[in-house]
């Protein structure tokens, strides 16, 4: 018996790391379903006009004393009640991202709004 390339592959594929399924809604990919899942609902959010400026992945530089640390890319970024809100879906909270999120506040005043 003989299997292709392609057979192989997805025989012998890591698992990912957390388990999350990537998906795609028109062009766009997300890293999860549930990611996904909150894009949908705040485009809703945004036509109802309960939020406005809807972004996806704002980037912030973390940068402490000069030095660049390290980057925090959330997943979306928007205004609701004319205040703006990072968030991040997040099913595990990994010690990285409680590191970056402790210095969003200490840098840039932001606290993460977490779903």
């Amino acid at each position: 018996m003989s299997i292709t390339v392609a057979e192989y592959r997805k025989l012998t594929r890591k698992p990912r790391k957390y388990r999350n399924s990537p998906l795609r809604i028109g062009a766009l990919r997300f890293d999860s379903k549930a990611e996904a899942n909150r894009y949908q609902d705040l485009r809703l959010l945004e036509q109802a006009r309960t939020i406005t400026g809807l972004k996806l992945q704002p980037r912030f530089a973390l940068n402490v004393n000069g030095v660049h640390v390290c980057d925090y890319v959330g997943d979306f970024e928007y205004y609701e009640l004319g205040v703006r809100i990072i968030e991040d879906v997040k099913g595990y909270r990994t010690r990285d991202f409680r590191i970056k999120q402790k210095l969003m506040l200490a840098i840039h005043g932001i606290e993460l709004r977490l779903t």
